[in-house]
């Protein structure tokens, strides 16, 4: 019968109060159930009531008004919301982190570069963030004392980059892309040994940079970054990026793809008696005339038409494409030049950078229009020309012209380390914590650019499908019983990254 059973509580040896089911069978108090040791008033109460549910269940004749058993009896008056979290996209970064083979590190650097996919900040802030949104709480002199040192690792973090893209890209590394870009300070110390006034490609001349030199692959995925010195001219730094990435991988000797800027003659001879390959844009505007001629009527002005002509007195070839659509970007912005040098000249002012406008022969003061840079410049419009020492019999036109447009790749990289991971600007001081912000912007590429190749989504909408997905900590005040609620997974579950396969 239901009086049969009965619900007690007896003091323990340690003080505890123990909860048990008994039954009293000649005057013999007999245990059914010890249902646990209770320490608090909150932990008796929620003890009480699972003896009351566990009760209705053992008895001989159930209650009309029994209560129906449950995992978990909340009290909706008491009901609080304790915090929300992301756990969920820090698991999901953290097996993104192991799989591109990061998982060796100590993990205050995986969580400071995963941290910045979801929000870049400074590293103090990124402490809050990672204790606010992730629950994991780092000592601020952990930090200084250990952000130095992830340098020492530069070389382990590249290979493990290198064999992500060897494993995940099916990448056989014939080619490899190359570009620089610069970061900018806010400060105006002085220049030092690596900290700079330079050209700036973020217009902040005014303010001290470093030049960061990025290989990838044609898929975009970094491999390699290397750090100069703020005045360096970038056409400086393709060969020794080049000759480091080679040191690690000696099996890859691959053909480079670089822009323009990268042209100059002593290093196309340096990577030629390197013995590599290479494609680089052409700066057809300061070929010779000649070249010039023999170009305009070769090339027939009909869209899609290419040309291979050697290059006098060197090694190289240079390909020429004609485009219609070029012709006329390029027509527009001759007849903005040609405006702008007309009004200087009216103004008597040269101007900077005025292409068009220079001083005139016989009268020292006057100024007067370029005609033989004007009929040069025309003579150019609509093509385009790529330098490169790979025979046709290897490399046909439409493949060089083919793998330069690939460019886009690296350029694409650092506009995303740039933007959404906030590289710039950068606010340390010391040289190994400039170096160690610039590595942990390249782990969150690696991971960022990862998860963006394998599901064709941009990293923004890969943050906002992970972040969507959170947990709610309620807890109830009455009992003390503390629950997890997980809100819109199946969002995640439809998205392509619930495809991609991570280490766990």
């Amino acid at each position: 019968m239901r009086g049969d059973l009965t619900i007690r509580k007896v003091r323990t040896g340690s003080g505890a109060v123990a909860v048990q089911i008994v039954r009293y069978v000649k005057r013999k108090c007999v245990v059914v159930r010890h249902i646990g040791s209770a320490n608090t008033d909150n932990e008796l109460a929620v003890l009480w009531q699972e003896a009351e549910i566990a009760r209705e269940q053992l008895c001989a004749q159930p209650s009309l008004f029994a209560r129906i058993p449950q995992k978990q009896i909340l009290h909706a008056e008491h009901l609080t919301l304790q915090s929300v979290t992301h756990r969920f996209a820090f698991n999901f970064l953290r097996d993104c982190s192991k799989t591109c083979g990061l998982g060796f590190l100590n993990p205050l650097y995986q969580d400071l570069a995963l941290i910045r996919i979801i929000e870049p900040a400074s590293k103090l802030r990124t402490l809050e963030l990672l204790e606010r949104y992730f629950g994991l709480s780092y000592a601020r002199r952990t930090l200084c004392r250990l952000l130095p040192k992830l340098i020492d690792h530069k070389n382990e973090i590249e290979e493990a980059s290198y064999q992500t893209a060897c494993a995940h890209f099916d990448q056989a590394f014939a080619f490899v892309l190359y570009d620089v870009t610069t970061l900018y300070f806010e400060s105006h110390e002085p220049d030092d040994e690596l900290k700079a006034r330079g050209f700036s490609k973020d217009d902040k001349s005014k303010q001290p940079q470093i030049v960061i030199g990025l290989l990838v692959t044609l898929q975009g995925f970094p491999l390699r970054h290397e750090i100069y010195k703020g005045n360096t001219f970038e056409g400086h730094t393709m060969l020794e990026a080049v000759k480091q990435f080679q040191k690690h991988h000696g099996d890859a000797k691959p053909i480079i793809v670089a822009d323009a800027a990268m042209l100059s003659q002593e290093n196309m001879k340096l990577l030629e008696d390197q013995g590599y390959q290479y494609i680089v844009g052409a700066r057809l505007a300061n070929a010779p005339s000649s070249f010039i001629d023999t170009l305009t009527s070769t090339l027939t002005r009909k869209d899609g038409n290419i040309v291979r002509l050697s290059y006098p007195n060197r090694s190289y070839s240079v390909i020429c494409a004609f485009s219609e659509k070029r012709a006329k970007k390029d027509r527009r912005e001759l007849d903005k030049q040609l405006a702008r040098a007309h009004e200087l000249i009216a103004r008597k002012e040269l101007g900077r950078r005025a292409k068009f406008v220079k001083k005139a022969e016989n009268h020292k003061d006057a100024l007067e229009l370029n005609e033989e840079l004007k009929i040069k410049t025309e003579k150019l419009l609509g093509i385009k020309g790529y330098v490169t020492n790979i025979p046709s019999e290897k490399l046909s036109n439409v493949q060089v012209i083919s793998y330069y447009q690939e460019l886009w790749h690296v350029e694409q990289a650092f506009r995303m380390s740039k933007t959404d991971l906030q590289t710039r600007p950068i606010f340390h001081y010391t040289h190994d914590a400039i170096k160690a912000h610039v590595l942990l912007c390249f782990m969150a590429l690696i991971l960022g650019k990862f998860l963006e190749i394998k599901t064709g989504l941009s990293l923004r909408r890969i943050r906002d499908i992970l972040w969507n997905v959170h947990e709610a900590h309620i807890e109830d005040t009455l009992t003390g019983k503390q629950i997890t609620l997980q809100s819109n997974l199946e969002d995640f579950n439809k998205s392509k990254l619930s495809k991609v396969a991570l280490s766990h």
